[in-house]
């Protein structure tokens, strides 16, 4: 196999259309880790038989824990066949939301986590990562600053919302979203607002939206993950009652677990976007330009 100076890039089956995205944006050749699983759940891994020195491997880290080892055997392997320089593209990294122990004998998984990597790769990029308490991805990733690289998704996404949303009202549903609703509004000076939420459980939220223009405005709610839905779905049925023209949702991450897509619909939303960091029905906005852009 013979490959551009630029490198490969070296994907997996659920990630590949993102994969080949990211190698044509970045001009790098693609081939795809080919996997078998036994019947006990272990992972037999294939590699191309020869491999450039400058390798990125992309994959996003949902439903993370059979992918993390995948990813360390694929990491150890592409060195073993001559990858001097391994890079980890991971639209979105799990584990970064455990970060002190909030009680006596609870694991600080992205500690952890982020050490594993640490010790595979020598350069990590990703997304809008969850970071709480520290303000670097260096800091979850122990390697120099430079090549822990946290994109920010709001570009695309303030785009995207250009092109299909009329003076859009961008609303977070929490003080968390602040950051990325603020960031998106800015580019075309959109209003604003971010709603106070109290979180009792892990799907037992109470958001209160604050007093604002919203009637015969299209609003936009906007947030980096959705997991459960219940802090948007709460923010929906909040700023219903104020008679807006539409309500949306842009998110990075879209996990939308369980029912959470109905239940949206149920609450007034008409549309449900998301950015391509997670293989979803909701896939609209593509972050292979930015991912590229960060492999230069």
């Amino acid at each position: 196999m013979t490959h551009t100076n630029k490198g490969l890039v070296l994907g997996f089956t659920e990630y590949s259309q993102q994969g080949q995205a990211l190698a044509q944006q970045a001009g790098m050749d693609y081939a795809e880790v080919d996997i078998h699983h036994f019947p006990d759940g272990e992972s037999k891994l294939t590699l191309p038989a020869e491999l450039p020195e400058n390798v990125v491997l992309c994959r996003s880290l949902n439903n993370p824990n059979a992918k993390l080892v995948e990813l360390i055997l694929a990491a150890q392997g592409a060195k073993d066949l001559g990858a001097k320089k391994l890079t980890l593209v991971v639209p979105y990294l799990a584990y970064m939301r455990q970060d002190i122990a909030f009680h006596p004998g609870e694991v600080v998984s992205q500690k952890v986590i982020g050490k594993l990597l640490a010790a595979y790769f020598e350069r990590v990029i990703t997304v809008d990562a969850h970071l709480h308490r520290i303000s670097k991805l260096s800091e979850a990733i122990p390697i120099n600053d430079d090549a822990a690289i946290n994109l920010a998704a709001t570009k695309p996404m303030s785009n995207f919302l250009r092109e299909h949303v009329d003076k859009p009202f961008l609303l977070g549903p929490d003080a968390e979203s602040e950051q990325w609703v603020s960031d998106i509004a800015k580019h075309d000076h959109w209003d604003f607002a971010v709603a106070h939420k109290k979180r009792f459980g892990d799907a037992d939220v109470q958001v209160s939206v604050p007093e604002a223009d919203y009637k015969n405005r299209n609003i936009v709610l906007v947030d980096d993950v959705a997991s459960t839905g219940k802090t948007l779905i709460k923010a929906a049925e909040g700023v219903s009652k104020f008679n807006p023209s539409s309500i949306s949702v842009l998110v990075t991450h879209a996990l939308f677990l369980g029912n959470s897509i109905r239940e949206l619909r149920e609450a007034g939303v008409s549309n449900i976007w998301s950015c391509d960091s997670i293989p979803h029905a909701t896939n609209q906005v593509s972050l292979a330009k930015i991912m590229a852009e960060a492999l230069v």
